[in-house]
């Protein structure tokens, strides 16, 4: 959940209920920040919704209550348009009070007694719905309006300041996050709050271009210097003149591309591929790698002297499972953006179920499954059948392994959580790629993630696509 506080209204005549459920949620969300409202009855709620004053997150609504009722209070929470989501609580047990609650919008309906553990799922799993309701109607923030980095948990605003911190000084910054983590939206920031706003931002894929051909489109070249040269080239360094150059995927650069690149840094000049002069250039230099150069660079496999020219000031995007808090935000974004006018919204299933998937594919694995399930869906609301089947079986077929701490008791909790995270990604991309049936193309759609950063993965945990097929 966010670190923002979560607002709980109980409404129940019972005092000692009102007692157990209090302290039931803070005991099991002490990590979290919680506001807990109470009221003996619906009387001053229903003033409070009249004059649409409704802050909170979450309503656990006892049905029988003085007064008025809670089905009758549940009607007005959704005739007042309140975004809460509005959980029932009552002793009976039949079938019959528990769909009528349900079909008049309750998220949730719950038999008393309850066991706490499984109130406080709800109330989570309520909180979270009721904060992506928010974003589908309303507009993001200030501050994400300026950077257009989505996302209010702690990694996320910590980001944003990064962001502004360095946008004015001009030094050269490295982006690190794995691929789909959205490093180029993050470069477009730094970008966008600097003084270069106003002059070009050039985006280069250095690992989608082919090697005999990345020396003249980075430097340019001059007329008739190799086959196929018809005209002069500025190249891009040239046509970021004065802006920024955004480098991703740094780390696939060649190593005589990378020592060229060291002197222009180095010389602030660029020399075109068949001339013999050099040109002056004023250009900011952003990179980014999802591979960890400092380790490359040990190994011999990137230029040290790059990498600490290039590594003045580091900004790390978290990975989407590491702030599946921002997910709801991220999906009000990706449906309003790809719903063609039309209000959309995920039921709490579908919900759920995407924030209990590890998303290997990040950010944009997330937005390719939105784009699916929008078309598949059958109405103005996604549900679980929609989404796509890798995602909706998780939590049966992929349980999160646990980090082998034996014989390493100094280990620390980050290095724990990098271990797990990656035992999840190889098991992840044996599971797809078996029901891809050793297709590279398939499990790559599946997964949302680009063919070539797909391959990388398949690489980077030694599996064979041939051993699947």
């Amino acid at each position: 959940m966010s670190k923002d506080p979560i607002k709980v209204l109980i409404i129940d005549d019972d005092q000692a209920m009102i007692s157990a459920i209090s302290s039931a949620i803070t005991k099991k969300l002490e990590d979290e920040t919680v506001e807990i409202e109470t009221a003996p009855d619906g009387v001053t709620i229903l003033y409070r919704l009249e004059n649409r004053q409704a802050p909170w997150d979450v309503v656990l609504l006892d049905v029988d209550l003085p007064g008025i009722s809670g089905p009758r209070l549940l009607d007005q929470f959704r005739e007042n348009g309140a975004s809460c989501s509005v959980i029932m609580l009552s002793a009976d047990a039949s079938a019959t009070t528990a769909a009528d609650c349900m079909r008049a919008g309750a998220f949730h309906y719950l038999t008393k007694p309850f066991k706490p553990t499984e109130l406080v799922e709800h109330v989570v799993s309520a909180a979270r719905h009721s904060r992506l309701r928010r974003q589908l109607v309303g507009s993001r923030t200030t501050t994400q309006k300026a950077t257009n980095i989505i996302g209010s948990s702690v990694p996320m605003r910590q980001l944003r300041s990064a962001i502004n911190r360095v946008a004015e000084q001009n030094v050269s910054i490295l982006i690190q996050g794995e691929s789909g983590t959205g490093k180029e939206l993050v470069a477009k920031a730094v970008h966008d709050r600097g003084g270069r706003r106003h002059k070009p931002f050039v985006a280069v894929n250095c690992g989608a271009i082919p090697e005999t051909l990345i020396d003249s489109e980075l430097f340019g070249h001059q007329k008739g210097s190799f086959t196929g040269a018809l005209t002069d080239r500025a190249g891009f360094f040239v046509e970021a003149d004065g802006g920024t150059i955004f480098l991703d995927e740094i780390g696939d650069m060649p190593m005589p591309v990378q020592a060229r690149l060291l002197r222009v840094l180095q010389e602030s000049e660029v020399r075109p591929v068949g001339s013999s002069g050099t040109r002056k250039i004023d250009v900011r230099v952003i990179a980014a790698s999802h591979v960890d150069l400092n380790n490359a660079a040990e190994h011999g496999k990137f230029r040290k002297d790059l990498y600490y020219r290039l590594n003045v000031v580091v900004l790390a995007i978290p990975a989407l499972r590491e702030r599946l808090e921002d997910l709801p935000d991220l999906a009000a974004l990706f449906l309003q953006k790809h719903s063609g006018g039309v209000a959309l919204t995920l039921n709490p299933s579908a919900l759920d179920a995407m924030t209990n998937y590890a998303w290997p594919g990040n950010v944009r694995e997330l937005e390719n499954a939105l784009i699916s399930a929008i078309a598949l869906r059958t109405g103005d609301t996604i549900g679980l059948e929609s989404l796509p089947p890798h995602i909706r079986k998780v939590r049966g077929s992929m349980p999160i392994p646990k980090p082998d701490l034996e014989g390493d008791e100094q280990l620390s909790l980050v290095e724990a959580k990098k271990r797990v995270s990656a035992a999840f990604e190889r098991d992840y991309l044996q599971q797809i790629m078996q029901r891809a049936q050793g297709s590279v193309a398939e499990a790559a759609r599946m997964a949302g993630i680009d063919r070539t950063n797909f391959r990388r993965l398949l690489q980077r945990h030694n599996i064979d696509p041939g051993n699947f097929k």
